[in-house]
């Protein structure tokens, strides 16, 4: 299937579709799982443990369900790297909408979240997706970086 054919944009727009409806999960289980260990713990170790879980959970769904892809150690080692950008993103994309545009700083954080998916998203499709390199390696089979994208049941 080539890169500019049509079943190609349909396939790259389900993808995109995929990852937005898994971010949309992915945040309301964080706050989920914030609300429910917060009465049990001081606030900012609810957030963070809430924060590791539903990135852990973001990780199997988009392996899974956005890329349908295997997931592997190095993945999982590599998948905060996604969260990292969007806080990098984020925070630059928040400075400047307040400071330079002059933007209420109550809306800036939703603009700023809009921008950093697209850089969010390319950065776990890097990470995620085996990249067809041509080359023959050893360490090909289950789990290894080799392996094609897999059919999901989960679509």
């Amino acid at each position: 299937m080539a890169a500019g054919s049509p079943t190609a944009r349909r396939g790259r727009l389900a993808e995109i579709f995929r990852f937005a409806l898994v971010g949309g999960v992915n945040t309301g289980t964080f706050f989920g799982c914030y609300l429910l260990l917060h009465p049990w713990m001081p606030y900012f170790a609810a957030y963070s443990l809430a924060f590791v879980l539903s990135m852990i959970g973001s990780f199997f769904l988009n392996t899974y369900f956005t890329y349908r892809t295997r997931p592997t150690w190095k993945k999982f080692a590599l998948f905060p790297l996604t969260n990292l950008t969007n806080y990098l993103v984020q925070s630059v994309g928040l400075y400047a909408l307040v400071t330079w545009a002059g933007m209420d700083d109550r809306i800036a954080p939703l603009v700023a979240a809009v921008v950093a998916i697209p850089f969010t998203y390319l950065i776990s499709q890097r990470i995620l997706v085996p990249r067809n390199t041509g080359q023959d390696t050893d360490d090909s089979g289950p789990g290894s970086e080799t392996d094609e994208r897999q059919p999901s049941r989960l679509a």
